[in-house]
């Protein structure tokens, strides 16, 4: 079983299950063109050149962004970490890693594509289809993505691709439009069940003027998921959404609806880092069971140690602002200059929320962090020093590595192991910086 069928299943059954999921969307290669792979700020430490690409044209780097096989080779990095439980990618790049190459045989994550792309994530360089309400289309067919053919033979066996797909919509609060969308999804939802073919919703917020006050979208967004999804009897409901965050009141609101409805929040543009903790955070707080950041991901400075931070926030085991402080720790430990000093990333933003990068997230009240400053000063003295706010040196995962060679900053049990039952908040924080450190250090 892999962790996303595990988890979906302790949270259906287990009512104080902490679960959560946390999926990599690695699909914008269906909406920004060449910019999609992302910064070359981060690079795969794979450090392979595909035969088929000349040294020549692999190392040109005057554009600014990520090729291709250096996507493709991130993509191979975070599944083979395996933190998280999800890969959202475009039906081509499912075809060559999955299909063609068999990346998730034996893998705990689980393959995903996009199954369909509205115009409202056509977001090419001096297009202007954003601006436009989002019209429906489907580039990818749920046979090409489950097994790379027009159509597939249906014998029963497992196929070699994905099987699970998101689905968008786009309300814009105008009748004809929202009916196609919703005939649109219609369509494909009987598709999807008559082909067992799996697939989680994505609503996105209206991406033109909708007349709705932004404090009351949640509202709207809300009542138009539970009312559509009431006509749709089990079989042809989504596994989970996929959200924007409208604050505690709108998530609490929906989440405890239903029991059997997982929300899910998206995580909109990059931000700061801070922003991308906080938000996980706050939504899981409130009700999400899940958090779907692709930005936010792609474009961290160290995407392995950007996602293991992430796993720890929803894991409970540090907060927001000390996972910031820690993910800079790794970054200065590995010699990364990171895209804003300590004191701005622990700073929230106003994000986007849409493809195009119109929306605005104001829906929701974002009040001002009060260990900013404490970790501004905190971090400008460290730097003044020489070292990180804590003894970054990497994580591993399992068993505690022996510490018999280097004094330890949290007490241990008679064999050396940590003894997380008498562990301060703050001695925590120095145990897992410290696997952390060990990880990528």
């Amino acid at each position: 079983m892999r962790s996303l069928d595990a988890k979906l299943d302790s949270i259906r059954n287990q009512p104080e299950s902490k679960a959560f999921i946390i999926a990599d969307a690695k699909d914008a290669d269906m909406a920004f063109g060449v910019r999609a792979p992302g910064p070359r700020s981060y690079l795969s430490t794979r450090g392979e050149r595909p035969a088929k690409f000349s040294p020549e044209v692999w190392s040109r780097n005057e554009f600014g962004y990520r090729n291709l096989p250096e996507f493709l080779d991130i993509i191979r990095e975070v599944v083979g970490q395996g933190i998280v439980d999800i890969m959202l990618m475009s039906a081509y790049v499912n075809e060559q890693l999955t299909i063609k190459e068999g990346l998730f045989k034996g893998s705990a994550v689980t393959p995903a594509a996009r199954a369909n792309d509205t115009t409202d994530v056509w977001a090419v360089r001096h297009g202007c289809y954003t601006k436009e309400p989002a019209q429906t289309f489907r580039s990818a067919s749920i046979d090409q993505i489950q097994c790379g053919r027009v159509e597939c033979e249906r014998g029963g066996a497992e196929y070699a691709g994905a099987n699970l797909g998101l689905y968008s919509v786009t309300f814009v609060n105008e009748l004809g439009q929202d009916r196609e969308t919703l005939r649109a999804f219609k369509e494909f939802r009987e598709e999807a069940e008559r082909k067992q073919f799996r697939y989680f919703l994505e609503v996105f917020d209206p991406n033109v003027g909708s007349g709705i006050p932004p404090e009351k979208l949640g509202e709207f967004i809300n009542d138009n998921i539970l009312r559509t999804l009431a006509g749709v009897p089990e079989g042809g409901r989504p596994l989970f959404l996929k959200i924007a965050y409208h604050g505690a009141r709108a998530m609490e609101e929906l989440a405890q609806y239903d029991p059997n409805l997982v929300v899910g929040i998206l995580g909109g543009s990059a931000g700061t880092t801070y922003d991308a903790f906080k938000l996980i955070h706050d939504a899981q707080k409130y009700g999400a069971r899940v958090a779907l950041f692709g930005r936010k991901i792609n474009h961290a400075e160290h995407q392995l140690a950007f996602i293991e931070m992430l796993r720890l926030v929803t894991d409970r085991r540090i907060s927001p602002e000390e996972a910031v402080r820690a993910y800079h720790g790794v970054l200065q430990s590995k010699g990364i200059k990171p895209h804003r000093p300590l004191d701005e990333d622990l700073k929230l933003t106003d994000q986007s929320m849409s493809y195009g990068g119109d929306a605005r997230r104001s829906a929701v009240e974002v009040r001002g962090n009060p260990l900013a400053r404490e970790a501004s000063s905190r971090g400008k003295k460290e730097e003044d020093q020489g070292k990180s706010s804590t003894p970054i040196v990497g994580l591993l995962r399992g068993k505690a590595a022996p510490h018999a060679d280097r004094p330890v900053n949290w007490p241990v049990l008679e064999s050396g192991a940590p003894d997380f039952a008498s562990m301060t908040s703050k001695q925590r924080l120095a145990y897992d910086a410290d696997r952390l450190s060990r990880r990528y250090g």
